[in-house]
């Protein structure tokens, strides 16, 4: 077994155990983010299919045992969200290390693995950028009708500021990829999402 097989393998079984299930668009059950950094991987190989092992791991390992971190453990405000997130970044940084430490890759790897799942230099750095890019476009594939039943009270202003929002923080190649056809966006949004990136 490979290093990076290794290491996905300690990542899904750290996943696995996520109490919170989901069913995937076929009616399969999966625990929630099993299930989210699957997609992650299946994006990265739609978008970049040359990607390197620092990459196939930062997107697995984006939202390792995301569960653990209760949002309502800070304040329920704009401040106490940017908290929890900031937090997440560290701690899904760390983990997702120490296990790439624990089977033996090199310390630039590991350097650049924390780099990118800690969301630094984002527009600047290769590697967080190619991970917001393929964020984004499983955002907009899987997520994005989910989290818009969640908002009724959300009008369309409201949607298309998220969208514009969601948009600029790709490069220019991830909203491409996204404008070939080469993601499902959901259909009763997509008149609204031409809207906000025509």
């Amino acid at each position: 077994m490979s290093l990076l097989e290794k290491t996905i393998s300690q990542i899904d079984a750290a996943n696995v155990e996520d109490p919170n299930m989901v069913k995937d668009e076929n009616g399969k059950e999966w625990p929630k983010e099993l299930l989210y950094s699957v997609r992650m991987t299946d994006m990265l190989d739609r978008y970049r299919p040359d990607a390197d092992d620092v990459a196939k791991i930062s997107m697995r390992g984006q939202h390792i045992q995301r569960w653990t971190s209760d949002r309502k453990t800070f304040p329920m405000n704009r401040q106490g969200y940017l908290q929890w997130r900031t937090q997440l970044y560290k701690f899904h940084a760390n983990t997702t290390a120490t296990i790439m430490q624990q089977v033996g890759y090199d310390e630039e790897s590991i350097e650049r693995v924390k780099k990118s799942v800690g969301k630094r230099g984002i527009k600047v750095n290769p590697d967080t950028q190619l991970l917001e890019d393929v964020t984004d476009l499983v955002f907009l594939e899987h997520y994005m009708l989910a989290f818009a039943e969640r908002h009724p009270e959300y009008d369309e202003d409201k949607w298309l500021d998220i969208i514009r929002k969601t948009w600029q923080k790709m490069s220019s190649a991830g909203q491409q990829f996204a404008l070939e056809g080469n993601i499902k966006f959901p259909e009763s949004l997509v008149p609204l999402i031409q809207k906000a990136v025509g």
